[in-house]
């Protein structure tokens, strides 16, 4: 170290030393969490930023909690500018851990509605529902038992249609169906569990749906050599891995996040999936997969132990989760050049169906291969060749024209 940097070591060191001896313990911290020394040096740095800031509006340690707060609005405006707002965040965040400073956790909604507790429990074991999906569903359920009351007899037929509409409102088309679904999967709980009136959740409004109104959104196979290119470098092979699992198998993001080392039949070439329901769906593990996938583990996959196949490339190390998929997804499209209005993983999804689709696989292959409950979802595919539309046109049942 030279002795510019040490000089400028110590200076930090001099104006976080009312903190001692919480920033010894917040730098070994940050260490179990797999920060390089560089980025804790630096992590420090911007936490003397903030702290100066801090004394000089008269805040102490026990009232950090308070600080960060009130600083939001001083360390605002540009990335640069909230840097030390966020090395903030981890060092309160340590000091939680630490039980220096009291634990602000929100408390989760089926803590405070048991209802909704009692009703996600009874949806993972009786219909196999993912975490994901009930968690989507339990702001509106939350919102339902604050409206209508904790007792479903006194939920009627006007009070059950005027909830979902009012709350439908303001929302889009999807968002609005997303909310009737939640209603009517709360209301079908209570009826198989003898608390409401059978065939109560008819109650719910349905909201206009037209099958295959809309056209399959996916990149062309060159386009998709041209993303896969823009993953082509050594520090980028778990990127590259992951757009393979979607744009080959057609993967969901949050199956490719949640991937596991015991999902992977390396034996047998073959990828093992819980489907919806609790369906146990296989799909091949291709050469080009499985290559890269070594590649990330051997080449790039932080030396942790961890069950979930593809980890954080910066610290905190941790399991990616769907979000990092999508952006994942988007940053190589930004990289490949590729201007596309639909973005995210989902277009990848479709872009397997449709790369399937032309080469010669039938609907009911791909359909297999998406995993797809009903034949429906896959024909919308069949609008990418007209050909194809003569698999699901139903005979005109009108007269002929003159």
């Amino acid at each position: 170290m030279t002795k510019r940097k040490r000089r400028h070591r110590r200076s930090v060191d001099v104006r976080i030393n009312w903190l001692h001896p919480h920033v010894d313990g917040f730098r070994d911290w940050l260490g179990t969490r797999n920060y390089s020394p560089a980025t804790i040096v630096e992590v420090v740095r911007l936490l003397a930023l903030w702290t100066d800031w801090v004394r000089a509006s008269g805040f102490g340690v026990e009232t950090l909690g308070a600080a960060f707060s009130a600083s939001a609005s001083v360390f605002g405006g540009s990335k640069k500018a909230r840097a030390p707002q966020g090395a903030a965040a981890l060092f309160i965040a340590y000091l939680r851990d630490a039980d220096v400073l009291p634990s602000e956790q929100r408390p989760l909604l089926r803590e405070t509605w048991p209802e909704l507790a009692a009703f996600r429990c009874w949806m993972q074991e009786q219909r196999g529902t993912r975490d994901s999906t009930l968690d989507l569903y339990e702001r509106i359920i939350a919102d339902l038992l604050e409206k209508l009351g904790t007792n479903p007899a006194s939920y009627t037929v006007v009070a059950i249609r005027d909830f979902v509409l009012e709350r439908a409102s303001t929302v889009g088309r999807w968002r609005a169906q997303a909310i009737a679904v939640a209603v009517r999967a709360y209301l079908k709980y209570m009826v198989a569990t003898g608390q409401c009136p059978i065939g109560r959740e008819r109650a719910v409004p349905t909201f206009a749906n037209w099958a295959l109104a809309s056209t399959p959104r996916f990149l062309t196979e060159a386009e998709i050599d041209r993303l896969l290119g823009a993953c082509a470098d050594e520090d980028r092979v778990r990127d590259r891995a992951v757009i393979l699992l979607l744009a080959r198998l057609g993967l969901r993001a949050g199956e490719v996040a949640n991937l596991t080392f015991d999902q992977i039949d390396w034996a047998q070439g073959q990828i093992v999936l819980a489907g919806k329901s609790r369906r146990e769906e296989r799909l091949p593990l291709t050469q080009e997969i499985g290559d890269t996938i070594l590649a990330y583990i051997e080449q790039a996959r932080p030396r942790i132990a961890a069950s979930r196949v593809f980890l954080t490339s910066t610290a905190p190390i941790r399991p990616i989760s769907r979000i990092t998929v999508k952006c994942i997804v988007n940053r190589a499209l930004d990289r490949a050049g590729i201007k596309s209005a639909h973005r995210g993983a989902h277009i990848l999804r479709h872009s397997a169906a449709t790369a399937m689709l032309r080469n010669g696989v039938s609907l009911t292959g791909i359909g297999a291969v998406l995993r797809h409950r009903s034949p429906s979802v896959t024909a919308l595919y069949a609008k990418v060749d007209i050909g194809l539309l003569s698999e699901i046109a139903q005979p005109w049942g009108g007269r002929l024209p003159c």
